[in-house]
């Protein structure tokens, strides 16, 4: 795997499009499908709603994001209800964040969230655009990755040096059961998941669990049993190998976990260090006129400040 960028034949004006196009090259030359290991993606021809790239072994989808800075607690994404009506489509993509230095045209981090882990408490519904703006009424999305889960981050390439591909599926491979749930019943897992990372700690109790009854409940306010549906994730999770029990129906801890009492957790493509679960909502910078999406859908828009 090489991480410089190649010179594109067409001469860009702006940074962002030559950045756009760098990425998109450097990406089906060099990356592979975590999924099922197939050796390239293969690039969408322009004006794919939703996704940039697909797998032609096993069909999944990608969707690229790049930026220079740190990626932060959101990054901005296309049209809101194109995304929200995708969530529920076996084509949903899984989400690429490479972050750069276009300086030097290379490649520094290459982070993957898998489509599982999108759900719709995860995009944000942007204000529409104003009347007097080219597309007035546009209703666009933000992906917030501050929602997403610590094993929903992972990594390919940290500081332009390559994580081992046997790594990178495993760890896929290890939340891929969230994919056989129906969409309510996965948002709850990924929920508790997420709450589960917030404790900060290598193993906990079910108490610590039920002291995010209350974020719960307002993600869930029709659910007025919310202790016994932790109760059920918790078992769900086990069941599917995520979680272990250290003492029987009380005490758990996550079942790659055993390295420190304190876990650490990688903050999102950019930033410099790591961070832990207490602290990852702030997580890097905000995203700024730098981001770059690779498709069409949202030009003109990558540009806002969120």
């Amino acid at each position: 795997m090489k991480f410089g960028f190649e010179e594109a034949q067409a001469k860009y004006v702006s940074g962002s499009q030559r950045a756009r196009v760098w990425t998109e090259q450097w990406v089906s030359q060099w990356l592979y499908c975590p999924n099922c290991a197939g050796s390239r993606l293969t690039q969408f021809s322009a004006n794919q709603p939703v996704a940039d790239f697909f797998c032609g072994h096993c069909s999944d989808q990608f969707e690229l994001k790049g930026q220079k800075k740190a990626f932060g607690a959101k990054v901005a994404d296309g049209a809101y209800f194109t995304k929200i009506d995708r969530l529920a489509s076996s084509t949903n993509p899984n989400l690429i964040l490479l972050n750069y230095d276009l300086n030097k045209m290379t490649v520094l981090n290459v982070c993957m969230v898998p489509k599982h882990f999108f759900i719709p408490d995860i995009i944000e519904k942007r204000k529409p655009l104003a009347a007097t703006a080219r597309r007035a009424g546009w209703i666009g999305s933000n992906i917030l990755l501050d929602r997403v889960p610590d094993s929903g981050r992972i990594y390919i390439v940290r500081n332009s040096i390559p994580v081992p591909k046997d790594a990178v599926i495993a760890q896929w491979q290890k939340t891929l059961f969230l994919r056989e749930k129906e969409a309510e019943a996965r948002g709850w897992l990924v929920e508790v998941m997420k709450c589960v990372d917030l404790i900060g700690t290598v193993e906990f109790d079910i108490e610590q669990v039920y002291s995010f009854e209350r974020r719960l409940s307002a993600l869930y306010p029709h659910n007025r049993n919310v202790r016994p549906k932790i109760r059920q994730q918790l078992q769900v999770l086990r069941d599917s190998g995520y979680l272990d029990f250290v003492s029987r129906g009380r005490s758990y801890q996550k079942q790659s976990t055993i390295v420190s009492r304190r876990r650490e957790v990688p903050a999102w493509p950019g930033s410099q260090t790591t961070t832990n679960a207490t602290g990852a909502v702030n997580i890097g910078s905000t995203n700024g006129p730098v981001c770059v999406t690779t498709s069409a859908r949202t030009a003109g828009h990558v540009t806002r400040r969120l």
